[in-house]
């Protein structure tokens, strides 16, 4: 079974604005803290949002002020609401749960230590 499913990416021009939307297996713990993923063609994946258990949020210095992570515990579903999009947003994105306490804590760490499981990823294409 897939860990997580990822939706809503598309092709948008700059200031275009998308909703990401991630759900979660029945078998991952949602209570875990969560965390988008972004990786460009030819580079690493690096997280650029998390929310935690008490929905205390972090992100990236590259997307603060323009994205917004949000969770639902009813429909164990993750949202980033990503608006003001620019060229350097492109990139498939993904989702993860892990045992953080903290959503700074997490961010801090690198995509690998969060899981070895992904799901298949939502693309992103901001042109000018």
């Amino acid at each position: 079974e897939v860990p997580y499913v990822e939706s809503g990416g598309g092709s948008v021009q700059t200031g275009g604005s998308l909703r990401l939307s991630c759900t979660a297996a029945e078998y991952i713990d949602f209570d875990y803290c969560w965390g988008w993923f972004r990786q460009a063609p030819g580079e690493e994946r690096e997280g650029v949002a998390a929310i935690d258990s008490d929905r205390n949020t972090a992100y990236s210095d590259s997307v603060t002020g323009r994205f917004t992570i949000s969770r639902d515990s009813a429909k164990r579903t993750v949202y980033l609401q990503m608006d003001s999009l620019i060229p350097a947003d492109t990139g498939m994105y993904y989702c993860a749960g892990a045992p953080y306490r903290s959503s700074r804590e997490a961010l801090a760490d690198s995509a690998r230590a969060w899981t070895s499981e992904w799901g298949q990823g939502t693309p992103v294409t901001v042109s000018n």
